[in-house]
């Protein structure tokens, strides 16, 4: 090698003169034989590119090519057969199962990851284990002291447990405590305080409303409520059962609020005092069993009162161990950090905190307002995080809005997400190609910058959207469905399949069917029906309430989810429709459709609506109140006229006012609709019932223009 520099460094030589030669027949060349040309041959062509310069310009050019030969991204690949990505079980029942389990096929489903760690008591202390005592849990209001190491936080969920139990809480699945706060380290110590002696952890939420709130602390006989601080307690006293004794404030409470609790016989403890009260007494700690009750999580559902889910320590850990397993080796690991802002009341929150504490991965938490959400992800820089709908929309909304004042940066915006896109479907993850750079680094950035692994749930996402958040976020992106009866997770994407409008295939927690639903026409045949789900993660059943546990949880242990579902070819579940037309906000509340419909037909001027806010009016009484006010015109020119359209709202809103319907079930817009649905133009069944999937498709179009004027 260093003759080889010296004769580099030699100045140039004139080519050598050619030597004559005797007159032969010419030879074919052999290439394989070819001798290597000297340095001095190759010097000859220097002139043809610039001499030495030229030289060095070549010497670049081949620097920055071996660099991105040696930094361009690799393509991952899918952890499955994309065109396959579920198993049919034998039987007539068509019943898929996960391919990332093999005992799956044979009706056996994943309980647990680790033969040590089957219940959330002993998760928690593998996840110590694995982070060697790192940090666990993280929070912002003291900035002295960001972080809680897992150890110490051991050491406090023992100590509350045992001042819980001091209270004179016993330990054991027959005591239930509740918890009304926001999300903080708090939660989660109050939360593995009650494992640690065996207890049922009840979360209550602030959407509750205070009438609910009092039915479930009544219903369960709850006595001690943790609460987070005095405007919480002031609403649990509102209408406190006579089973609540102690609240455990979190956060100072305020001397009139201690009088007002003690005139209702409720004793206030500060969560310091029952700590210290628990280590003075130190009790043995109980842990509990797989199949003991971990918590009760109430659903809000859409009429009456809240059902309480129950959920089983196995229930919570086969469900997050699927997920996991899922994930391959993009899963958490005791190196990252996740954030916490979407509800720990509701299981979507509860499982990805509960996954991350069993890796040994930190949970850093919001301030607890959202519209400072950026900063908290600025100041965490999280690598993980859980998101809704609503969440992901406003980011979409947001970049679009920027886009459209500019042809230019609509332009750029076009071709960065078809450059990612294109990336994306050769399975390329990254965040730092050059449309990252130019265009979507102000979304990561908004993110933390470090953001590696997405999981979407809660209510359905659009497709475009979602393709946006994978081209913008830069990181693996999983979508899925599921319920609390399951423990959240039913089916999840997979890696590498970036085509979006479905759910992915069944977690190997459970398997999945579909069942007719004449009425709708849905046949199981068809690969359409209702969902059904059985497994590891469904519940136990409604907390005192055989009635309705009987409706949705069959003799044979399958959940009917009331949910329609359609088999794709590639082995993932669409969610189509609902069996009962009910469905969730991208903010999470629940509307029914059926009952909104019945108040607003009590408007005079309604013939036929639907929940997307299509009327067709009663032609008689539209007619009868434009020739009052001399509005000429077919029904069809009166479905144009801005007064029509703002009559029949106004009495729309009326009668759904007195109706009792909350501002999120009454319609914002309205399109009016000159003619009526009928079973000829495909939009009502036989029975006279309304195609959802069909109207929703057949008015598209101007449910999207509603949406962009609300926008």
């Amino acid at each position: 090698m260093r003759k080889k520099k010296k004769k580099l460094t030699r100045p140039p030589a004139p080519p050598p003169a050619p030597t004559p030669k005797k007159s032969k027949p010419p030879k074919k060349k052999k290439y394989p034989k070819m001798k290597r040309r000297t340095f001095e041959e190759m010097e000859q062509y220097l002139d043809y590119i610039g001499g030495p310069a030229g030289a060095l310009a070549l010497t670049g050019a081949a620097a920055a090519s071996a660099y991105y030969l040696a930094s361009r991204p690799t393509p991952r690949a899918p952890l499955v057969d994309l065109t396959d990505q579920s198993t049919v079980q034998p039987g007539p029942d068509m019943v898929r199962v996960s391919k990332f389990y093999k005992e799956a096929r044979e009706g056996k489903f994943v309980s647990c990851l680790h033969a040590d760690a089957r219940t959330l008591y002993d998760t928690f202390r593998r996840g110590a284990k694995e982070s060697n005592n790192g940090p666990c849990l993280g929070w912002r209001e003291t900035p002295t002291k960001p972080w809680l190491h897992y150890n110490e936080a051991l050491l406090r969920a023992k100590n509350l447990g045992s001042g819980l139990v001091t209270l004179g809480l016993a330990p054991g699945v027959k005591s239930f405590v509740g918890i009304y706060s926001v999300n903080c380290p708090e939660w989660v110590l109050t939360e593995q305080a009650v494992y640690t002696y065996s207890m049922v952890l009840v979360p209550l939420y602030d959407t509750l409303g205070p009438d609910a709130t009092a039915f479930i602390i009544k219903e369960a006989e709850i006595s001690v409520v943790v609460c987070e601080d005095d405007a919480k307690a002031n609403l649990l006293l509102e209408k406190a059962p006579r089973c609540l004794k102690k609240i455990v404030a979190i956060k100072p409470v305020q001397t009139p609020t201690v009088a007002k609790a003690k005139a209702r016989f409720v004793d206030i403890y500060s969560l310091e005092e029952v700590e210290r009260m628990g280590a003075a007494k130190d009790h043995p700690e109980v842990p509990p069993s797989k199949d003991d009750l971990c918590t009760i999580c109430y659903t809000s559902g859409t009429t009456g009162n809240p059902k309480g889910v129950m959920l089983t320590h196995e229930n919570v850990v086969a469900s997050m161990s699927a997920v996991m397993m899922q994930m391959g080796d993009q899963r958490p690991n005791s190196t990252d950090v996740l954030i916490s802002y979407l509800p720990l009341a509701h299981m979507l929150e509860r499982c990805c905190q509960n996954a991350m504490y069993s890796v040994g991965g930190a949970v850093g938490f919001f301030t607890g307002d959202m519209h400072r959400l950026t900063d908290d992800f600025k100041a965490l820089r999280p690598t993980v995080m859980p998101a809704v709908p609503r969440v992901l929309n406003r980011i979409y909304d947001k970049v679009m809005a920027e886009a459209a004042n500019s042809f230019v940066k609509r332009l750029t915006l076009s071709l960065a997400l078809s450059a990612k896109e294109s990336e994306i479907r050769r399975g390329i993850l990254r965040n730092n190609s050059f449309w990252d750079v130019l265009v979507f680094r102000k979304v990561q950035d908004a993110l933390g910058g470090r953001v590696r692994l997405m999981v979407v749930g809660s209510a359905p996402i659009s497709g475009a959207v979602l393709s946006f958040i994978r081209c913008a976020a830069g990181c693996l992106v999983m979508e899925g469905y599921g319920q609390t009866e399951c423990t959240a997770p039913i089916t999840l994407t997979v890696q590498g399949d970036h085509v979006p409008e479905h759910v992915g295939p069944p977690v190997a927690c459970c398997c999945v069917k579909l069942v007719d639903v004449p009425e709708m026409e849905y046949m199981a045949a068809n690969g359409q029906g209702e969902v059904c789900v059985k497994g590891t993660n469904v519940f136990q059943g409604y907390f005192k309430n055989p009635e309705q546990t009987a409706e949705v949880k069959d003799s044979q242990g399958w959940h009917h989810t009331g949910d329609i579902g359609m088999w794709l070819p590639n082995g993932t579940l669409k969610i189509i429709d609902r069996k009962k037309h009910i469905f969730k906000l991208a903010q999470g509340e629940y509307i029914v459709p059926d009952k909104i419909e019945m108040v607003y037909a009590r408007s005079q001027y309604v013939h036929q609506s639907c929940v997307v806010a299509v009327v067709v009016p009663d032609v008689d009484v539209i007619k009868c109140w434009a020739t009052e006010h001399n509005i000429p015109g077919t029904l069809s020119v009166l479905c144009n006229n801005s007064q029509v359209k703002q009559l029949i709202l106004e009495d729309m809103l009326a009668w759904g006012k007195e109706a009792g319907l909350k501002y999120y079930e009454q319609v914002k817009d309205i399109y009016l609709h000159p003619d009526p649905f009928s079973v000829q133009n495909h939009l009502l069944t036989p029975t006279l019932k309304s195609k959802r999937p069909q109207l929703k498709a057949y008015f598209k179009p101007q449910i999207e223009d509603m949406y962009v004027k609300l926008a």
